[in-house]
């Protein structure tokens, strides 16, 4: 199994926590691209500012590939995440609830200041810059080993009728934990620190998986189907469909990742980056749309298990200053939920807010 390892950010900049709530007063738009598209321009709340708006023609990335399926350690995570993405066909089922009507999606909608459900672009959170996509978000636990939080979560939200839906993304899941883990302990491994450490402490991972689907846009210049952000869970594993969209900001510029439907992007997001104490990067990245197809793309954010204190272990700090005060998971998630917009500066403002005000852990 091949994975594509990216963990480049650009240079560090200050900026204030913002508001993830904004005071308008007006009702927020609703996302239902096939109406849309029929207007003559897409609406205001969908266009970018002009230096953020997506680049006509950028170069590609040649990204490193990893085949994890040569070590013997991996096999096993490599059958299980080969078994999920071909034998139950992942794709097609989350093609099959994107293609709901509206009503039927809003059934699982997200509330505000929470993780889990139905969002269409967003519109509940802010009212600019909203991005061109709609995603289905349910949280993942690996305590105990014995978790069906996937499976109820379906049948729960949905009904009974989305059993196999429950079924095919809890096995997914428990696929990429599996190589989640895998993953941390090379991570440890280049990080001088015990290849158990990092496998250990995300052992219990209490994670979200999320299902993005980007719809064709009339004007996809003008838009953006998600902002660039840096990802604030530990590690992501994404898996593309055939379709381009992906791009990461490596060297000052913006450059372009190619779906390979055989292979995962794995990059760092801000939690690890912290564990590391800024070692590693967390990954600048963005998606963009087009005009003719529709993309869809699974994400899996691997996150700690919620009590688990965030810090980097005594290996890491015996050589390098401190640089981001002790947290858990639940208070970044808070912190992104609930006051603050994602984008690059996001650990650095989270550390500011928490040290401002003196969050106890």
């Amino acid at each position: 199994m091949a994975i594509i390892c990216t963990t480049t950010s650009p240079a560090e900049k200050e900026q204030e926590p913002k508001q993830s709530f904004e005071n308008d007063q007006t009702p927020p738009i609703v996302f239902n691209p096939s109406l849309l598209n029929l207007q003559s321009q897409i609406p205001n709340q969908f266009i970018w500012p002009d230096e953020e708006k997506p680049s006509i023609d950028i170069p590609v990335l040649d990204v490193p590939f990893i085949d994890l399926s040569s070590q013997d350690s991996t096999l096993e995570a490599s059958r299980l995440i080969t078994e999920a993405c071909t034998k139950h066909d992942a794709h097609r089922l989350m093609g099959s609830f994107f293609d709901m009507p509206l009503a039927g999606k809003q059934r699982a909608q997200r509330k505000l200041g929470e993780s889990s459900g139905y969002a269409g672009s967003f519109t509940g959170r802010f009212s600019t810059k909203l991005p061109w996509k709609e995603t289905l978000s349910f949280r993942f636990s690996n305590e105990n080993n014995g978790s069906r939080t996937v499976q109820d979560y379906f049948s729960c939200t949905l009904g009974q009728e989305f059993e196999q839906f429950g079924n095919v993304y809890q096995e997914y899941c428990e696929a990429m934990s599996s190589l989640s883990l895998k993953i941390m302990e090379l991570l440890g491994l280049s990080l001088g620190v015990n290849r158990d450490y990092f496998r250990g402490f995300f052992e219990e991972n209490d994670s979200i998986m999320r299902l993005n689907h980007y719809p064709p846009c009339q004007t996809p210049d003008l838009t953006l189907g998600t902002g660039p952000h840096c990802d604030p869970s530990s590690l992501t594993i994404l898996h593309q469909d055939h379709v381009n969209g992906l791009q990461v900001f490596v060297d000052n510029q913006w450059r372009s990742i190619p779906p390979n439907p055989k292979a995962f992007v794995v990059n760092i997001g801000d939690t690890f980056m912290a564990l590391s104490n800024g070692i590693f990067k967390s990954c600048l990245h963005r998606a963009v749309v087009n005009r003719e197809s529709a993309r869809k793309s699974m994400a899996f954010f691997l996150c700690p298990k919620r009590d688990k204190v965030v810090k980097p272990p005594s290996e890491i700090l015996d050589k390098t200053p401190r640089r981001y005060p002790d947290f858990t998971w639940p208070m970044f998630l808070e912190f992104t939920q609930k006051h603050y917009r994602a984008d690059e500066n996001t650990l650095d403002s989270f550390s500011n807010w928490v040290i401002t005000n003196k969050n106890p852990i």
